[in-house]
């Protein structure tokens, strides 16, 4: 099998990917690399989810490239503008011509011996498995299952006459109109899919568990478009997205600090826009605030339709599905045409393949996450996971300017190969997503952990990150640099890609 060799491969073409590649031309212009996407285009979540209303449940002013101003009016944008977002970057930095669509990484192993990755990867559209070897790779895979969603077992669902679809599976041409409708769930894809299918279903029935905490947004940034009319736009866009990273980490650190506090506003809030519609028990969580992702309701759509009666709230326990519908545990039963199972993802870790180490199995689950870049003892290696209480893209960026760094780093001092050792720092036993969420619970054993101090702790927070991964220098004592064996013994070098990759001279650097 001939094999390729490349400076760096990024795994997955959705936001994260394109922000990789610009990040990868502009700091380190003489490297090697191509993104290898297993879908055939180039957008990610925002290609793949099609759902009624699909939209960013952070603003696009923090969720956006820094390098790209987001310029258009909604703050809170639709999934179709996004995607043309992260084609119309793709196109204006010359990333189209880097990519290669299905493509699927099916493994990952580490030669210890020459100091590269091998990746194995097949060719979806004809089932050809091609080899290709890399000094980096950077994966933006996401964190969940592209294949199928969760769905728990429900009794009884073989015997329902309707339809039963996951938000991640939504059928292109589903028609809903004037039928009755139950979406199973309560967090942002529920919440997003109530309002938009009221405005053409009969009725629209939200039935969930556990209440989730809401907070009402406009979906139209007022200060930006008053700030255009004086200011260009890339001035306008780092002044809206520095106030709204301020406003939303305060919002996070006083939920934090004073959760009764931060209930009672969320709760007066809510209870302001629905009035007597609704009875405030289906808004009133039964975990403290930020415990779980908070849900934003752009223009309150999702109040507006529970106050004209179009949709309603059902907080109970399934019993079963039934021919007409869904049994409660209380005994009342949901007649429906359409069951919206919005139930949540499966979770994996790089993009599902298998990682190793000399052909030996590496469980991530046993390992520390390094500046929440990095793998402990896995070497080369960047994986790019977002911030959970603020946009995924702040920490992106983060992350890919510092592994550009890095990267640019070992030039300079003649090495190939970079590995974050943990040197006897303790593990806190919990996962660097420190949430209680179902989708979390759910795949504690394949997330990384957390150690109980920098640079292992994970402390989503934004400013604390720029210290970490910006301000101080790079080569620290958890950092080893080093020569791969073949290089120090000066034998079996691995072939030169780029610029770089035939510099490294045969020594070990500690």
């Amino acid at each position: 099998m001939n094999q390729e060799h490349l400076d760096v491969v990024i795994i997955g073409a959705g936001l994260s990917g394109i922000g990789a590649a610009v990040h990868l031309q502009q700091q380190c212009p003489g490297k090697t690399f191509a993104l290898l996407e297993m879908r055939a285009a180039l957008g990610g979540t925002w290609d793949l989810f099609r759902f009624p209303g699909i939209r960013s449940d952070s603003d696009m002013h923090t969720l956006g490239y820094r390098f790209k101003p987001w310029a258009k009016p909604k703050g809170i944008a639709g999934g179709a503008d996004i995607r043309r977002y992260i084609e119309e970057t793709a196109s204006e930095y010359g990333i189209d011509d880097k990519i290669r669509y299905r493509h699927k990484v099916l493994g990952l192993d580490w030669s210890s011996r020459v100091g590269r990755w091998t990746l194995r990867v097949e060719r979806v559209d004809t089932g050809e498995i091609v080899s290709i070897s890399s000094q980096f790779v950077i994966c933006c895979a996401g964190y969940y299952k592209y294949e199928h969603g969760y769905t728990p077992s429900f009794a009884g669902r073989d015997e329902f006459r309707g339809q039963v679809i996951h938000p991640q599976s939504w059928p292109e041409d589903l028609d809903y109109a004037g039928k009755r409708i139950v979406v199973i769930g309560s967090g942002a894809t529920a919440v997003t899919l109530v309002p938009a299918l009221a405005n053409t279903a009969a009725h629209v029935v939200m039935l969930q568990r556990s209440p989730s905490y809401l907070l009402s947004l406009p979906g139209t940034d007022t200060m930006a478009a008053r700030l255009r009319r004086y200011l260009p736009e890339r001035a306008v866009y780092s002044i809206i997205r520095t106030r709204n990273l301020l406003i939303s980490m305060g919002i996070f650190n006083f939920s934090r600090r004073w959760p009764e506090r931060a209930r009672a506003l969320l709760m007066k809030q809510v209870e302001k826009q629905v009035g007597d519609a609704v009875d405030m028990k289906h808004f009133s969580p039964h975990y403290d605030v930020w415990d779980e992702r908070l849900c934003i309701v752009p223009d309150g759509d999702m109040f507006k339709a529970l106050r004209s009666g179009r949709a309603s709230v059902v907080t109970d326990q399934i019993e079963r599905f039934t021919d007409k519908g869904i049994l409660l545990a209380s005994g009342q039963e949901i007649e429906a045409d359409i069951i919206v199972t919005a139930t949540g993802l499966e979770l994996q870790i790089l993009g599902g393949s298998e990682l190793t180490f000399d052909g030996e199995p590496v469980n991530i689950a046993d390992k520390l996450y390094y500046k929440g870049s990095m793998l402990e003892d896995v070497p080369n290696l960047a994986l790019v996971f977002g911030y959970t209480n603020a946009s995924w893209t702040l920490k992106a960026d983060l992350i890919l300017d510092y592994f550009c760094r890095v990267m640019n780093h070992m030039e300079r001092r003649g090495v190939a190969v970079c590995t974050p050792r943990s040197k006897g720092v303790a593990a806190d036993h919990r996962p660097f997503v420190d949430l209680s969420a179902g989708y979390i619970q759910r795949a504690l054993d394949l997330l990384p952990r957390q150690g109980t101090k920098a640079p292992w702790k994970f402390y989503q927070n934004y400013l604390l990150d720029i210290v970490l991964m910006k301000l101080r220098r790079l080569n620290d004592s958890a950092l080893e640099l080093s020569n791969p064996v073949s290089q120090a013994h000066g034998r079996d070098r691995a072939p030169a890609t780029g610029a770089s990759s035939a510099r490294a001279p045969a020594r070990s650097v500690a």
